[in-house]
């Protein structure tokens, strides 16, 4: 656990050099930090369970990997019609989905191993699916881990003008309709990242408002290597045995269900109506980060074993987002210790106990914030990473 503080530059007009301002802060960590991490050593050092490095964490990436190169071979190579290639596509798609939140997720937060090069390798089946980790870390390991729902911090709430996400941000005529057609575009997240998000983040040296650490040549080199490697085998090799259309076509369809599915697990755990979205003080300094955490986080579907398996733990955000760096496998475990020790401070801890549930609490957000009257956002704060990249 972390107290999150980060320094903050404005961006002057003449000279492209930030000026800090004084860091937000959480408050001091208090009693129910203190009894957080006491439980939670109690548990592993009780049960003798390491908190990384577990067989089962390995071989999972074996299989979710198994799961994705068997997925690209039906579908380039024995799909003879329609009708099985785009199953096997939707197989494709979701399985990159299963590495995103099972493999690389825990390696680029350094969950998987307590070896560094383990974590690298995990974290690298990022790169192999188009997106650069280096960027990802810092977005999502810093800004939204650290100040989750904060508007104009937190990137992860950033959906332009096509969505309200936060009652902080302009509202528009045509979200009215958001929770209709925002999860059309929760199936564009793979392309947008790959082909936009990453290009406009090297091009710019800013995560939305957030100054990004300047990546070193090796990095830059990976950077286009890993978008070659990912063109490569995702269009150029099916596109020497099927015609262009039909590749972008079915590539398009992995694509969506990948989008899809990725898109609907970041919404509910932090895009709904039960949890909280903060204002950032004036003079910066936000409520104990633990109890933070809990205000804007929500846990989903935490007696299904399926989807615990598939979203790798991520139906436990709660969880995740106290214990970052230990393997998602724990989280079950956690929770119980989340929540009684929350209990007897006071807190809220939030869960659906089903994914419907859930579902229907991230719908009722995006109704409440259409129907609301406008309220205007006030000006993003830039962040430097430079301290706290993951």
């Amino acid at each position: 656990m972390t107290d999150g503080s980060l320094s903050f530059p404005i961006v002057n007009k003449v000279s492209p050099t930030p000026h800090l301002l004084p860091r937000p802060r959480f408050d001091p960590p208090g009693a129910f930090s203190r009894d957080l991490e006491t439980e939670a050593t109690a548990y592993f050092e009780g049960s003798g369970r390491s908190r990384r490095d577990l067989p089962r964490m390995y071989l999972k990436g074996v299989v979710m990997f198994t799961w994705w190169v068997t997925s690209w071979v039906l579908l380039v190579f024995f799909a003879k019609n329609g009708f099985t290639a785009t199953a096997a596509a939707i197989s494709l798609g979701l399985s990159i989905a299963g590495i995103g939140m099972s493999v690389q997720h825990d390696g680029n937060h350094g969950a998987a191993s307590k070896r560094g090069w383990v974590n690298r390798v995990f974290g690298c089946g990022l790169d192999v699916m188009g997106v650069c980790s280096f960027i990802w870390r810092q977005k999502h390991n810093t800004c939204h881990h650290t100040f989750t729902n904060v508007q104009g911090i937190d990137y992860d709430l950033d959906f332009g003008i096509l969505g309200r996400l936060s009652p902080e941000q302009r509202h528009l005529p045509w979200h009215r309709f958001q929770h209709i057609y925002l999860w059309f575009f929760y199936g564009f997240l793979l392309p947008k990242w790959v082909f936009h998000d990453d290009f406009v983040v090297l091009k710019t040296g800013y995560i939305g408002q957030h100054a990004l650490i300047k990546p070193t040549p090796g990095k830059l080199v990976a950077f286009f290597g890993w978008k070659v490697f990912f063109i490569g085998w995702a269009i150029v090799i099916p596109a020497m045995f099927h015609p262009l259309w039909q590749v972008v076509v079915f590539h398009m369809v992995a694509c969506f269900a990948l989008g899809l599915t990725l898109g609907t697990v970041f919404q509910l755990a932090h895009c709904s109506s039960e949890v909280e979205f903060p204002e950032l003080p004036e003079k910066g300094r936000l409520p104990e980060w633990t109890a933070h955490q809990l205000a804007t986080t929500v846990d989903f579907a935490p007696n299904s074993r399926l989807i615990t398996w598939f979203v790798g733990g991520l139906n436990y955000q709660s969880v995740h987002h106290l214990f970052p760096k230990v393997s998602h496998l724990h989280y079950p475990a956690l929770a119980r210790i989340v929540e009684r020790v929350a209990l007897k401070h006071g807190l809220r801890y939030r869960s659906q106990p089903t994914l419907w549930g859930a579902l229907g609490t991230h719908v009722g957000h995006l109704r409440a914030l259409a129907k609301k009257p406008s309220v205007v956002a006030s000006d993003a704060i830039p962040c430097d990473l430079r301290e706290h990249a993951g």
